[in-house]
Parts: C-alpha cells; sequence; structure tokens
C-alpha cells in the first residue's frame, strides 16, 4: 500500500522539529503509521476541533500532542502540533486548530 502524503499547515513542522529528540522521533513514526493507514499507538479523537480530526499522544521527554486529519483521500494533514504542561488542552491550541482546518476544507472545495 502506497504512503498518503503529509502536509502541514501553519507553522506545525516546525514545532515538531523543535520536540525533544525522543518526542520528535516518536512524533515521526506515529505520522509515519497514519499515512501507511494504520492507528497511531497512543490516540484520541479531537471532535472539538472537527469531524475526522484526531490527536497523536506522545510521552517522551513531557507530553506533546500532534492534531491531524487523516480522512481526505489525498493527504494526511497536520493541523498542529504542541507541548502540553496541564491535562486540558489549552483553548488557544483547540482555536488554531479549528482555524486551520476551517481555512484547508474551504482551500479544498474550491479546487
Amino acid at each position: 500500500m502506497a504512503l498518503k502524503s503529509l502536509r502541514w499547515l501553519g507553522n506545525a513542522r516546525g514545532v515538531v522539529r523543535a520536540f525533544p529528540p525522543n518526542a520528535r522521533r516518536d512524533a515521526g513514526y506515529q505520522l509515519y503509521r497514519v499515512q501507511a493507514g494504520h492507528q497511531p499507538s497512543d490516540w484520541k479523537t479531537m471532535t472539538s476541533v472537527g469531524a475526522g480530526v484526531r490527536e497523536i499522544r506522545i510521552h517522551a521527554d513531557g507530553e506533546y500532542r500532534v492534531l491531524y486529519l487523516a480522512t481526505r483521500p489525498e493527504a494526511v494533514y497536520v493541523l498542529h502540533a504542541f507541548g502540553k504542561k496541564r491535562q486540558r488542552t489549552p483553548k488557544l491550541d483547540v482555536d488554531l486548530a479549528r482555524a486551520r482546518l476551517k481555512e484547508l476544507l474551504r482551500r479544498r472545495a474550491r479546487e
């Protein structure tokens, strides 16, 4: 099976690159699993962001999250990535991912 392409929105790629090495490596591996059509090892749905959005949960050198959309046939879209300090996902991170999803869907509808 061919891998879906991976498309980064906003500064998500730079944020993942700034994760500590173990977290960055885990994020890359989990995204590879998603590209191959598999589930990440630890994830949850993020309906607060939008339909089909999931969160990869990374527990390496701290807590990190990668929000993505894999339901589109053409690619896996990485909406947002961030380090997590509290149990509840900050509203700012949810709002940013939601705005990026909205813009993505608007662009895809015009094509």
